[in-house]
């Protein structure tokens, strides 16, 4: 069963400081590219004999659909993430108790992100289920995250998420994600992996 682009789960016109052209064309060309790319992958290793393919292109195909499988899960995160709300009690005091509160783990957010300026990249904020606290990770090639941790916001910092609107000043566009978030969503998700 091929996969489908989910609908886009912000308001493009909605989100203060980033342009609707620019959600626009991330939603259609970079997470539907993900998607399309996903699903050509899956094509190939559905038609693989596994018993005689070269370990190269097993090895390839398989790296490859694990960079495509989290580019379109992340790609989905971050427009989940769009839309500024506010955080739920639960939320603030797992921010409190694992960062020193909004303000500690929000600058050290947006620090990540804009390290991660001109460069490639996520920066994402994740419940790991074994120490059962919240972390900011980064994520490089869409791979990269804690063992165990799910990501609750995402913050994609690969140049496609901004040039159109900030051209080199990542920094800017950090300041106008963090302006947006959708803490609502994220307290969902978080009091999910809780069980609450």
């Amino acid at each position: 069963m091929p996969y489908a682009m989910k609908p886009l789960a912000c308001d493009p016109a909605a989100i203060d400081g980033m342009s609707e052209r620019i959600i626009v064309s991330h939603y259609e060309n970079n997470y539907g590219g993900a998607v399309k790319r996903l699903n050509a992958i899956t094509q190939q290793l559905a038609e693989l004999d596994w018993a005689t393919a070269p370990v190269f292109v097993v090895n390839g195909l398989k790296r490859e659909e694990l960079v495509a499988s989290n580019s379109m899960i992340l790609h989905e995160l971050f427009f989940e993430s769009l839309g500024a709300s506010a955080a739920s009690a639960d939320l603030l005091a797992q921010l409190e108790q694992d960062f020193g509160g909004m303000d500690a783990w929000s600058a050290q957010f947006a620090a990540m992100g804009r390290a991660l300026g001109g460069g490639s990249g996520w920066v994402l904020l994740a419940w790991s289920q074994r120490d059962r606290k919240l972390i900011n990770t980064w994520a490089s090639d869409h791979t990269c995250n804690l063992a165990g941790a799910t990501p609750i916001l995402a913050l994609d910092m690969y140049e496609h998420s901004y040039h159109m609107d900030f051209g080199a000043a990542a920094a800017k566009y950090v300041d106008a994600f963090m302006n947006n978030l959708n803490l609502a969503g994220a307290s969902a998700k978080l009091a999910q992996l809780k069980g609450l």
